[in-house]
């Protein structure tokens, strides 16, 4: 028979609102009930004690942590996550790897990911996207044509692993590649990333068209137009296109995406079609003289951005702030979007049927606990 676990004293968090002093029975891993619940004698309680329990956050796109890299030391990596609530995370390699180290990182999620209960699968970024954006862009090794023994190659080894790939529209040769990532995953998503492509160039891609657009507002660029005036490109697809999902970095002081900018997604895409991600990374160069002051971020030899130290706990703070929006939208935005998003049916909401993988924080979002299938782990 499996454990019935009740959570009493709650301000439960569902999709678009806050259920006061409400109750959460769990039955094993998953949500039985919750709301105005009766409490069965004998279960074992938890007393949230006027916390807000939400869906546990789902980071698609994080490099690293705390000194650990989520593909070459991927359970220290979501052990540190775990304590900021992340219960779902995808390893996320350097779009900067080189073939080889492309397969060790892969390699090494696939022969630990069994034993990380918190490590769903990876975020390809890169390799085909376009190597005149990003943090050490000089140092991009994916110049040349896009192979098809290298492509065949990593999309074989990733398999069903790879449930994102970003990628480029812009880059010659693509379609090959996309149509043999889809035949190994049919499930697998694709994300425009590090880009200039015109809104034309992504329609082009027809079939294979993405349905994720990479840390929106950077790492993007646009053609020249005549006349000096402003051109369109991937940020531009995203808004136009509604059923886009729009990662959005959200650290404190808006160097990322500035307030205004994030007022703007936010209007322009809903906060259901807004994924909070962290894109922390492990770099550790000094800040430019001018941010030295930030906390939050990371920054390549160059002074340009690299990621940032974020965790999803410290985004859904600083998102409220910036944008002024709900802590209900914040947990959309954090867990139930990237969820849905990557087809995530069994995580993501407060719902019967659900994982019981919730967090549990202050009006602050400061973590309290963290539940993983049920369970409350140590942190």
């Amino acid at each position: 028979m499996k454990q019935l676990t009740a959570i009493c004293n709650a301000n439960l968090v569902v999709e678009n609102s806050i259920i006061p002093n409400a109750a959460l029975l769990i039955e094993g891993d998953t949500i039985l009930a919750f709301g105005d619940v009766q409490i069965p004698q004998g279960v074992q309680l938890i007393d949230a004690k006027g916390a807000y329990v939400g869906p546990g956050f789902v980071d698609i796109h994080v490099h690293g942590g705390n000194g650990f890299n989520t593909c070459f030391q991927p359970r220290e990596a979501a052990e540190f996550f775990l304590r900021h609530g992340v219960t779902t995370l995808l390893a996320t390699p350097a779009y900067s790897f080189d073939f080889e180290k492309f397969l060790s990182a892969i390699r090494k999620v696939k022969e630990n990911i069994a034993n990380i209960p918190n490590l769903r699968g990876m975020y390809m970024e890169g390799p085909y996207t376009n190597p005149n954006y990003g943090a050490n862009s000089h140092c991009n090794p994916w110049r040349g044509p896009i192979v098809q023994a290298q492509y065949k190659a990593l999309v074989d080894e990733a398999g069903d692993l790879a449930k994102v790939w970003a990628i480029a529209p812009e880059r010659e040769g693509l379609e090959p590649f996309l149509a043999y990532a889809r035949q190994v995953n049919p499930e697998v998503k694709f994300a425009v990333g590090h880009s200039e492509a015109t809104p034309a160039q992504i329609r082009a891609l027809g079939e294979y068209g993405p349905t994720l657009h990479t840390h929106i507002n950077n790492a993007t660029g646009r053609l020249p137009v005549p006349a000096g005036t402003r051109g369109v490109g991937p940020d531009e697809h995203c808004y136009m296109t509604p059923e886009t999902y729009a990662e959005m970095i959200s650290d404190s002081c808006g160097i990322h995406v500035q307030a205004d900018l994030q007022k703007m997604v936010l209007h322009i895409k809903g906060t259901g079609r807004v994924i909070l991600i962290s894109d922390s990374t492990t770099l550790n160069n000094p800040n430019p003289p001018e941010l030295a002051h930030v906390t939050d971020l990371n920054f390549d030899a160059n002074g340009g951005l690299a990621g940032s130290k974020l965790t999803l706990d410290q985004a859904c703070h600083n998102v409220m702030t910036a944008t002024g929006c709900s802590m209900a939208d914040a947990f959309r935005m954090a867990s139930t979007n990237p969820a849905q998003a990557l087809g995530f049916e069994d995580i993501g909401a407060i719902a019967v049927g659900k994982k019981a993988d919730l967090v549990f924080v202050d009006e602050q979002f400061c973590v309290q606990q963290v539940m993983l299938g049920g369970k409350l782990c140590d942190l």
